[in-house]
């Protein structure tokens, strides 16, 4: 059975302000979904957040519960909390820690969290200004 590799990001034009939500999922080498999202006047953070929580809620729909899956994305605050380096401090960020938290401890309890740089996660970026320009 073949990884399944996530690439995750969020983000928000002027923080906040127009958000969005992008994610891509990889069944190994093979590409099976693109997601997008427009979320609304959010911060980055909260974004990165979503994002995360819309690929993982696709990822638990197409079956890859108890998978082993790895969720990349460039926000090295986000992928640290999930990982439980970092504690939550920003109020607003605590729902959104504890809906990715749920989705893990029940289907993907042994996911991991990779920080990448911004350079490796394009794809994720362009679905991210789409849902962001879609909203016009």
């Amino acid at each position: 059975m073949d990884k399944i590799i996530i690439y995750t990001d969020g983000g928000a034009r002027n923080n906040p302000g127009p958000a969005g939500a992008g994610a891509v999922i990889y069944e190994g080498d093979r590409k099976v979904a693109e997601l997008k999202k427009f979320l609304g006047s959010q911060t980055n953070n909260w974004a990165e957040y979503e994002a995360v929580a819309l690929a993982l809620a696709e990822a638990k729909k197409r079956g890859y519960v108890k998978r082993e899956i790895e969720v990349r994305l460039d926000s090295q605050l986000v992928a640290e909390q999930l990982s439980n380096n970092y504690q939550v401090k920003e109020p607003t960020l605590w729902p959104q820690y504890m809906k990715v938290h749920n989705l893990l401890v029940a289907h993907f309890p042994g996911a991991v969290f990779t920080y990448i740089p911004r350079e490796k996660n394009k794809e994720a970026d362009r679905l991210v200004n789409e849902a962001i320009d879609s909203s016009r």
